[in-house]
């Protein structure tokens, strides 16, 4: 009994871990290439509520939900997989995670908290320095819940605008 909770323990974290990389490699090569035109409004200053960007939302719950269908008895029968249900509720960890990291602590979406110190502080600054970028190309900071030390990431933002690499706003 505990080494079978163990074990589905296991599988999320190891899910919800995994969505950082699966996060950081969809950001910079999926949401800053071809996925750009979703990603767009994110990056620019704009009126609305909603982003065309919140479509990346929907195609994560889309993976938690396909897991726990692939794990679900009731849809696959004796063909489901259980270890996709602990996979999906990773997914959806992950997913909860970052809408309080991302839209609401960085961006402030959904409440005010400005944090003052620590690691809070530090996620805003390196995702303040990811916006420092006009455009899709260059830029730093493609994470989403692990930040880099913001000094590093200041000096790599300087040495794409020295290279031409990425057009760095004047404020950084």
């Amino acid at each position: 009994m505990i080494a079978t909770l163990l074990i589905r323990a296991a599988i999320v974290l190891a899910a919800a871990t995994t969505m950082e990389i699966v996060a950081w490699s969809s950001h910079k090569y999926v949401m800053h290439g071809f996925g750009w035109v979703w990603h767009r409004d994110h990056h620019e200053r704009h009126d609305g509520f909603c982003e065309l960007n919140d479509l990346y939302a929907v195609v994560g719950a889309a993976i938690s939900i396909s897991c726990f269908m692939i794990g679900s008895p009731l849809v696959l029968g004796a063909s489901a997989w259980w270890p996709a249900t602990w996979i999906g509720i990773g997914v959806m960890l992950y997913g909860a995670i970052y809408t309080l990291i991302h839209d609401g602590i960085v961006h402030q979406r959904w409440f005010r908290y400005v944090p003052r110190s620590g690691y809070p502080m530090r996620l805003v600054q390196a995702h303040k320095l990811h916006h420092a970028t006009e455009g899709k190309e260059g830029g730093v900071s493609f994470g989403f819940v692990f930040a880099r030390d913001p000094k590093v990431l200041k000096r790599e933002l300087k040495a794409q605008r020295e290279a031409g690499v990425a057009k760095v706003r004047d404020a950084i």
